[in-house]
């Protein structure tokens, strides 16, 4: 009986790897005729306002635009998705409200859901966004389902999944081994990967895959809204931690409005909201200071906008300054991490060092007062969008990627 059951499992590990050549080798075909291959592709992120889950959101509808079938498997429906997209699914992850459980096990209720959407949708790999816990939750998923079918998985690295959170010594050895274990690995800057490797040692490769931009979506319109009379707009826009150094943009509004007139619109919410609103009243700045809350058209506040004010501690990547530069908005923001693989200084938006308000602030004035220098910089930032971060440039190198790791 064990060796008609060993029998049988070979047999079944046989019959999976054979259905794997065979769908890559239709994939093969699928090119050499001119069409795309499509994939069945299990997106897992927050689906809340951080960078990481608005960029899996855009990712996976980019994908479901181009032929691809996307299913989000999360606990809420991530912001910005727009599930009337053909090709976009979306599967609650449900956690059980135990008595016994302090903390609900999230982790162990996606890794289950993640197994169970793999068998009843047929999916071809998983992309989870942010280490913690989405890989190891799909190094879970895929155990349970090894014996059956086995579905590789890509865990990109976003930032304080490895720059903050990550180096908990409560998280740092299980993140690490799952980051090891994952059939590919991809970050959004050359920052973001040699940080991985010093702080980590993951010796696989990474890839690296910067954040796009929609700039169908994202473009210069019309402003039609915040601006009273003269006032030129400030925007700020993030979930409100103290890496993002928020009250920065407080005090660069007040050095700002001693040479021009100007409001501050400030998008999101967090901890850090409070305090800011403290100082803006101590400052005698609560009338031009509109805290906005969180928004779901960002692409809509942005035309509204003259600068973009990212003042933070650290950056993975920057994702709202490349939003706004596709809409024409300088952006002046901080030289630190991986910001400087996205702006040139100078020639599209402008970086100071962080904490320097006198210097950012500076750079503010200068744009609001020499409208030649800003029409210059603005159609800057539009072009670094277009040719460096389009959609056209970047979701292929995803495509590419999901093809590789599915084949080998």
């Amino acid at each position: 009986m064990a060796f008609i059951r060993e029998a049988r499992e070979t047999e079944s590990v046989y019959a999976t790897r054979i259905r794997g050549r065979h769908q890559c080798g239709n994939r093969a075909i699928d090119a050499a005729r001119g069409r795309r291959a499509r994939m069945k592709i299990g997106m897992t992120c927050y689906p809340t306002y951080g960078g990481s889950g608005i960029v899996a959101t855009e990712l996976g509808m980019e994908l479901a635009t181009r032929g691809h079938e996307i299913h989000f498997i999360t606990y809420e429906n991530p912001i910005r998705l727009d599930t009337r997209i053909p090709g976009i699914h979306y599967h609650e992850v449900e956690v059980v409200d135990y008595p016994l459980f302090q903390h609900q096990p999230y982790t162990l209720a996606l890794a289950s859901r993640m197994s169970e959407v793999i068998r009843s949708e047929g999916l071809d790999l998983l992309h989870v966004h942010y280490a913690i816990p989405h890989s190891v939750s799909a190094l879970l998923a895929q155990s349970v389902l090894d014996e059956h079918r086995r579905v590789p998985y890509i865990t990109t690295l976003h930032g304080t999944d490895i720059t903050l959170v990550g180096l908990e010594r409560a998280y740092f050895p299980i993140t690490r081994f799952s980051i090891q274990r994952s059939d590919g690995v991809t970050t959004t800057s050359r920052y973001l990967a040699e940080k991985t490797r010093d702080v980590f040692g993951i010796e696989k490769k990474i890839h690296v895959v910067p954040n796009f931009v929609n700039c169908e979506l994202y473009k210069p319109r019309k402003k039609i809204g915040y601006a009273q009379g003269s006032e030129r707009i400030l925007i700020h826009i993030s979930n409100f931690r103290p890496v993002k150094r928020i009250l920065d943009c407080i005090q660069i509004l007040k050095l700002v409005r001693e040479e021009t007139p100007a409001r501050l619109l400030m998008v999101g919410d967090g901890p850090d909201r409070r305090a800011a609103e403290e100082l803006a009243q101590e400052l005698g700045l609560s009338s031009y200071v509109e805290f906005l809350g969180k928004q779901g058209q960002i692409h809509q506040i942005l035309l509204e906008a003259d600068i973009l004010l990212l003042p933070s501690q650290l950056e993975g990547f920057g994702l709202v300054a490349l939003e706004a530069m596709a809409c024409g908005v300088p952006a002046v923001a901080t030289q630190t991490g991986g910001v400087p693989e996205v702006i040139q200084n100078g020639i599209d938006s402008y970086m100071e060092l962080p904490g320097d308000i006198n210097a950012q602030a500076a750079k503010v004035g200068r744009l609001l007062q020499d409208e030649d220098l800003y029409s210059k910089i603005s159609r800057g930032a539009r072009e670094t969008a277009l040719q460096r971060f389009g959609t056209t440039r970047v979701i292929p190198l995803y495509e590419s990627l999901y093809k590789k790791i599915t084949c080998s």
